[in-house]
Order: C-alpha cells, then structure tokens, then sequence
C-alpha cells in the first residue's frame, strides 16, 4: 500500500494553501462567484412575485435599485478578474467606475428603504418601521467601507479586504429573502459566516488574520447587534422616527 512521503503533503498543502497557491490566487475571485450565486439563490425565492408579475405593481425605482446594486456585483467580479489575469491598468481605470456606482448605491438604497416601508404600509397593509435600521445601516456600513477601500486603493491588502466586506454587508438582503432566516434574525449571521472565509484564507495563508479583519469585524457586529435591537426591541424613540420618516 502506497502512502504519501511528508515531503509530498508538504508540498501539496504550499500548492493549495501556500503563498501563489491556488487559495491565494483565486480567493477572491471566486469569493466574486460565490456573491454572484448567493444573490441569485436569494433573490429567486421572491423576484417573481415581489418584482415581475406582482399582483400589485411596485415602485419603478425598486428596478433602479435592482439594475443599480445588480451592477455592484457584475463590477466586483469584473475586478476581480482582472486582477487574476493581471490586467491591473485595467483594474484601476474601471475602479473609478465602482467609486461612481457605490455612491448612487449608497442614497439609492436609503431612498428605496423608506419608498418600500410606505408601500408596505399603505398599499399592502403590513407596516414595520423599525426595519428601516437594517437597511440603514447596511448603506453606512457599506459607505465607510467603500470610502476605506478607496482611500487604501494603492495598499492592495487593505483595499481587497475592505471592498469583500462591503461586498459582504449587501448579501443581507438576498439571504433575507428566506423565510427561515427572515423570521428568525440570521441575516447577519450568514453576512458574517461569508466575511469569516476572508478569515479562514488569510489563516491558511498567512497563518494570521489581516488587521482589517480584526478591527472590521468585531466592530461590525457590534452594529448589528444595535440594529437588531432597534428592529425586535423596537424601542419607542426608533419606532417614533421611523413612524415619521415613512409619514
């Protein structure tokens, strides 16, 4: 019976999980694909009722808000790819493009929060105001970040790392979309088990976590505990701004 020498495991672990391995090297694009699939899974539980053949028509803007953050996810792979084939003029030209794009998405996303809280309201009778905080604070969140990876754009390590993050913050909405983890506030819980991979590569990697790791993380969930507060407590000074941002 053959076995593998140490020597051999050695190298087939430096292969996959070793500095210019295949985990270094394809990570992150393949973190863009799995966005890309986790969307797509998300939103094909409620897009054909909620947006194509409603049996109440929505909002035109909640298309723009589909197309535009649509937009952010076909960007994030472009990018990624470019940088996996090398093509970094290309890569910082384009970005400029996401700069533009992340800041429509960020007014857009609470635009389309507060015009989606009315129409639930009014037109389809089921209020609940203090979700608003879950929105909001995904577009801040997502806003600072994106301000980070910009300002960081030429430290490549913190600014791949910011942007997965803030890439990361948005996939609230799509695991949303199933009742199990709507009904039960998990939303966060799966936006963090995805940023956790970042984690899980740089330890396989670099066999310690990047800095923006350590400090993004535990703050960002701090947030989302006081957002989940202010959603299932509804305490009564949120319910009252709420109540009148949607008036």
């Amino acid at each position: 019976m053959s076995s593998l020498s140490p020597s051999t495991i050695v190298r087939v672990r430096s292969n996959f999980a070793g500095r210019n391995g295949l985990l270094d090297r394809y990570f992150y694009f393949g973190m863009s694909l799995l966005f890309a699939v986790i969307v797509v899974w998300g939103f094909s539980k409620t897009i054909n009722d909620n947006l194509f053949h409603p049996a109440i028509p929505r909002p035109f803007l909640l298309w723009v808000h589909g197309a535009v953050f649509s937009a952010w996810v076909a960007f994030y792979i472009s990018q990624s790819a470019l940088v996996r084939t090398r093509n970094v003029k290309l890569h910082r030209v384009f970005g400029w493009f996401g700069v533009a794009l992340g800041a429509v998405m960020v007014p857009l996303g609470i635009e389309i929060s507060i015009v989606m809280g009315r129409f639930h309201a009014i037109q389809l009778h089921d209020p609940d105001p203090t979700f608003l905080s879950v929105p909001f604070s995904e577009m801040l969140v997502f806003a600072l970040l994106l301000t980070l990876a910009i300002r960081w754009r030429k430290k490549p390590e913190f600014h791949r790392r910011l942007l997965l993050i803030a890439t990361c913050t948005l996939l609230d909405a799509a695991f949303n979309r199933w009742d199990f983890i709507f009904f039960n506030r998990l939303g966060f819980v799966f936006v963090d088990l995805v940023i956790l991979l970042g984690v899980a590569r740089d330890l396989l990697v670099n066999r310690q976590v990047h800095q923006v790791y350590r400090f993004a993380l535990p703050l960002l969930m701090i947030v989302q505990g006081f957002v989940t507060y202010l959603w299932r407590a509804s305490p009564a000074w949120w319910l009252h701004v709420t109540e009148a941002m949607l008036r």
